[in-house]
Parts: C-alpha cells; sequence; structure tokens
C-alpha cells in the first residue's frame, strides 16, 4: 500500500473511543498520543518488511552442507522438505556446553508449539553443534514436541553462515534460505549486535524473534538490564 493514502495515525488514535473504568483525561490523553505512535511502528514494521521481501537474490549456497536428525544423515537441500523457503535457528548448544543457552532455549521453548504453522509456510530447522543423541535428550527433557533439531557434526555450516564466534564458540544466528529454480541461496540474517546496539540497550535484532520481551515490553516495568531467562527457576 502507498503510504501517502493512509489515513494520519492520529486521526485513527482518535476515532478508537476505546475506555477502562475510572481512567482519568490525562491517562486517556497520553494513551492516545501513545496509540498513535503504535500504529506508526506498525506501518514502519511493514514498510521494513516490504524492503526485506524487495531484496535481490542473496548468495547462491555452493557446498553441500550435511546435518545428523533424529532419522539420520540429511542434507540441507533436504532440510526444504518439499517448500520453496527453509528457516534455520542456530542453537548455542556446541560440544564446549554441558547444557544450552538458557535465552535459545527460552526462544525455542516459545517457538515449539508454533513448529505446525511455521511448517505451513516454511522449513524450519534448529541447529546445533553437539551430537545429535544430546540434542534430543535435552528436547526430551524441556518437553519440546516439534521443534526439529540437527546436528551440524562437522562444523562447516556454522562457520560460513556466523553461528561461531571469533574465540570458536557459539554465537545465535538465524538464517532463511529460499530455493527457485533449483537454486538454493541466502535470502536474510539478522545482522545487528553489538556493534549495533544503542547506548544502554542489550543487542538484539529488530524484529525481535523473542515472544518473551514482546510481553515484557508491555508492562510498566519493562526489560530489566540485569535480568535474563533461566534453564530453571
Amino acid at each position: 500500500m502507498d503510504d501517502q493514502q493512509l489515513v494520519p495515525a492520529a486521526v485513527l488514535a482518535a476515532k478508537n473511543g476505546v475506555r477502562f473504568p475510572n481512567e482519568s483525561e490525562e491517562y486517556r490523553r497520553a494513551r492516545d498520543a501513545l496509540l498513535a505512535e503504535e500504529i506508526e511502528l506498525r506501518r514502519h514494521i511493514e514498510r521494513v518488511a516490504r524492503q526485506r521481501r524487495a531484496l535481490p537474490p542473496g548468495g547462491a549456497v555452493k557446498k553441500d552442507y550435511r546435518f545428523e536428525g533424529a532419522d539420520g544423515p540429511i542434507s540441507l537441500t533436504e532440510l526444504f522438505a518439499g517448500k520453496d523457503t527453509l528457516i534455520v535457528y542456530s542453537y548455542m548448544f556446541g560440544p564446549e556446553r554441558e547444557r544450552p543457552c538458557p535465552m535459545c532455549t527460552s526462544l525455542l521453548s516459545a517457538w515449539d508449539g508454533e513448529v505446525p504453522d511455521i511448517q505451513q509456510r516454511a522449513a524450519l530447522a534448529v541447529v546445533a553443534r553437539s551430537p545429535i543423541g544430546k540434542l534430543l535428550a535435552f528436547k526430551k527433557e524441556r518437553g519440546w514436541h516439534h521443534l526439529p533439531l540437527y546436528s551440524d557434526t562437522t562444523g562447516d555450516y556454522s562457520r560460513d553462515y556466523n553461528a561461531i564466534g571469533k574465540g570458536g564458540g557459539d554465537d545465535p544466528a538465524y538464517n532463511v534460505f529460499t530455493r527457485r529454480d533449483g537454486t538454493i541461496r541466502h535470502f536474510w540474517s539478522q545482522e545487528m549486535g553489538d556493534v549495533t546496539s544503542d547506548p544502554g540497550e542489550d543487542p538484539r535484532g529488530a524484529p525481535d524473534l523473542m515472544p518473551l520481551w514482546t510481553l515484557i515490553d508491555t508492562t510498566p516495568e519493562g526489560r530489566a538490564p540485569d535480568w535474563y531467562p533461566k534453564l530453571s527457576y
């Protein structure tokens, strides 16, 4: 949609008409102003999504990456599972870790129930460098039902697609690949991190992939600079 054809956000906010018991006029004025900003944010998110979808073709995938899944060896091509698009999340659960990254685990726990829906639109794979037996044991422990876990046994994929840091440890990575006319290409990856972070804020991507933070952002306390998810409480 042409943004110039959109009704101004403040006009839409004024039409909202929502009220709650015992709210003050001061609250309503501030809330309507916030609503206008939320409308603008929604529109900006959609503009960014359109710009992302319009990216030119990314780099061709020329290596035959191999993984180990619950049912044995599998290639990157096979991970597409008949779809034209493949999402690969690199899980920070490398061989040097006895336990996985709590942040990654929180994210994946939220995704687990969404997997059947995601797979209607795209293939999904969660890749880590620990042996597949270790990954599947943790999947059972965590109570995940749907997440498709794969071991990057050689580390080749993880090295090439930014899931191994400069010191050789794990980095989280989210990559999207396409298969068009028989050619697999990299489409998009989150590239926001330490060097792109703003003062006083944790480095994070936009969109933020963690539903946890979306919910916390709606609270008066917001994100605490010294709190992160744990594997258990």
